[in-house]
């Protein structure tokens, strides 16, 4: 397991995070229980696998399971005896959590309401990553930054990133928080997968120049890459992708990517996912990647991808059967840019 430095500040994480959206028990949680349904028990095996693997980032959010996802991974720490200095929680807030018109958002009201009430359920004194889960139309940049500083202020949050945010209202808030001299956002948590590289367009170059951390949510797009579905296997009945399809992917994109994946994980004698996940692990510009699973072998799978190291060759072939189509201004820049490419960015790794 390598450490990524975490954006631009001292903080490093492990190249893989493991995400909770599975976690919720047995409660009447819509979605979410579509996405996973996990106890206690099943909660606290994840967690312990995944940190006796190296892996150190856990991912929750206030919405998963209205709230069930953070009480089990704050109970799984407890149970775990685990040491507060060696794992990094990230939480967000912003997704709708109740039916009244202030339970979403990102208002100050809402995220100090948010904060106390996930600190509780996590059974935690500070968060080390708190996030603004979506772009909220309504409340103004500069709100939701102070009520972020504050938290800060406070040792409540020890650092804040965004998620699900364009790259323009990104860019904005870095620069009323220079020009104001408060507290930045410094990760981006977005949906990326070799199947759906639509970041790629602006969100990288951002994440590049900013330094800012990027994690990655739905690396096998719902499941739709982890080699149970498209060229060569058979639906699996009650897959996660069978009954909530999401992200919405161009298919015969993904099956290229599935088919093309398939022949370089025959050769190597591994899964698809692990090839999906390698092949991600290898951005420079990625910092982790948010893997989740409803059983500790499929979290094992997940694992064996960080020893997976693409060739040179191999790389180009995913990279080719995935590629963008050329859209404007994209292809101009890239035109009037040639022979004056910057270095790329290189994230900080500690062994």
């Amino acid at each position: 397991m390598k450490y990524n430095q975490l954006g631009r500040t001292g903080l490093f994480v492990s190249e893989l995070c493991l995400g909770t959206m599975t976690l919720g028990g047995n409660t009447d949680a819509g979605m979410w229980k579509m996405i996973g349904a996990l106890g206690q028990d099943e909660a606290d095996a994840l967690i312990g696998h995944a940190l006796a693997s190296g892996i150190n980032f856990i991912d929750t959010a206030d919405a998963y399971s209205f709230g069930h996802s953070e009480r089990l991974v704050g109970q799984a720490l407890r149970n775990l005896d685990v040491k507060r200095s060696d794992v990094v929680i990230s939480t967000k807030t912003g997704v709708s959590t109740g039916d009244g018109p202030n339970d979403r958002g990102a208002s100050r009201a809402h995220i100090m309401d948010s904060v106390s009430a996930s600190l509780k359920r996590l059974q935690l004194d500070y968060i080390d990553l708190y996030q603004i889960h979506s772009s909220d139309p309504v409340t103004p940049i500069e709100e939701t930054l102070r009520a972020l500083d504050d938290l800060r202020s406070q040792g409540l949050v020890r650092y804040f990133g965004v998620s699900n945010w364009r790259a323009g209202k990104i860019g904005k808030a870095l620069g009323l928080s220079a020009a104001s001299g408060i507290g930045r956002f410094e990760t981006l948590q977005a949906y990326y997968s070799i199947a759906g590289r639509d970041l790629e367009r602006d969100l990288v170059p951002l994440v590049t120049d900013e330094r800012l951390g990027l994690m990655v949510w739905s690396p096998l797009a719902g499941g739709l890459l982890s080699g149970k579905f498209g060229p060569g296997a058979p639906t699996v009945e009650g897959a996660r992708r069978t009954e909530f399809d999401f992200p919405p992917v161009n298919l015969d994109r993904a099956w290229a990517c599935v088919a093309e994946m398939r022949e370089i994980a025959d050769a190597r004698g591994v899964s698809v996912a692990r090839i999906a996940l390698a092949w991600l692990l290898a951005k420079p510009y990625v910092t982790s990647v948010i893997v989740g699973a409803k059983k500790v072998v499929q979290l094992e799978d997940n694992l064996g991808a960080t020893e997976v190291v693409l060739t040179a060759d191999e790389m180009g072939r995913l990279d080719a059967v995935s590629a963008l189509p050329a859209e404007y201004p994209g292809w101009m820049i890239e035109n009037q840019d040639e022979g004056r490419v910057p270095q790329p960015f290189r994230r900080t790794t500690s062994a």
